[in-house]
This record gives C-alpha cells, sequence and structure tokens, in this order.
C-alpha cells in the first residue's frame, strides 16, 4: 500500500505541475519597435499604460521600444511637408534674387555715365583773361605744360 500511495502522490505532483504549467498564462513577447512605428494605435496604447505606471515603464521592453519608435517617427519627414518646404524654400529664393538682380541693376544704372544726358556747359567766345601760358583756341582754354 505504501507503493501505491507514494505513485498516487508522484503523479498528483507531476499532473499538478503539468496543469500549472498548461494554465499560466504565456509570456507575450515585447512588440518591437518596427511593429510599434506601423502600428500607431498599439504605440498609442503602450504609452498610455507607461505613463500610468512611470515606475515600471523605466524597465519595460515594451515602455522603452515605445519611446525608440516615437523618437524615430518624430526624425521622419513627412514627404508631402518635405516637398511643401522645398517648394516655399525656393519661391522665396527665387523672390530674393529678383529682388538683388533689380537692386544690382538700379545702382548700376546709377553709376553708370551717360554722355547724352549730361548737362551742357556754354563756352565763351572770348576768353576775358588767360592765365599765363594758355591759348584761346576756338573758345577753348588749353594750358600748356
Amino acid at each position: 500500500m505504501q507503493t501505491h500511495l507514494r505513485y498516487f502522490i508522484v503523479c498528483a505532483a507531476i499532473g499538478a505541475v503539468i496543469v500549472g504549467v498548461a494554465c499560466s498564462p504565456k509570456r507575450v513577447p515585447p512588440m518591437t519597435v518596427a511593429d510599434l512605428m506601423e502600428d500607431r494605435v498599439t504605440l498609442d496604447g503602450v504609452l498610455m499604460k507607461c505613463n500610468e505606471d512611470p515606475i515600471k515603464a523605466r524597465s519595460n521592453a515594451d515602455c522603452l521600444n515605445a519611446r525608440v519608435a516615437i523618437e524615430r517617427l518624430a526624425n521622419q519627414a513627412d514627404p508631402a511637408e518635405e516637398a511643401k518646404r522645398n517648394a516655399e524654400f525656393e519661391r522665396n529664393r527665387e523672390r530674393l534674387r529678383l529682388e538683388q538682380d533689380r537692386a544690382r541693376q538700379e545702382q548700376e544704372a546709377k553709376s553708370k555715365v551717360d554722355p547724352y544726358n549730361l548737362p551742357v556747359v556754354p563756352v565763351d567766345a572770348a576768353p576775358t583773361a588767360a592765365a599765363p601760358g594758355a591759348t584761346a583756341t576756338a573758345g577753348l582754354a588749353q594750358v600748356k605744360p
């Protein structure tokens, strides 16, 4: 009878261990950063759980992966937004170039001498007092060296 009792206890213990292992919840592996980046709803849910318990959030793999996913998503540029910024940059650059060209042309126009627009100075027909060494030739005073 002793052997039957021992056999029964050993079988009961083994059965309890098997039932305990089979009924325990399986450990769910933490979500990867790529999975969280693809599924924004899950990412928001994980972040909400992490924000509720900040002490647990420091060591939990899901929380760490969620933070990494948020940083990577923040660093990614939206293609439409990037195209919009590039178009705005090109418009501003073209406008600035046109303004600079216009200012440069105005500056060149101011410094350029147009002989046709110079003021007319009347020349006296007969010089009244000529300087020593100067001769009058056709109403123009010339100085000899």
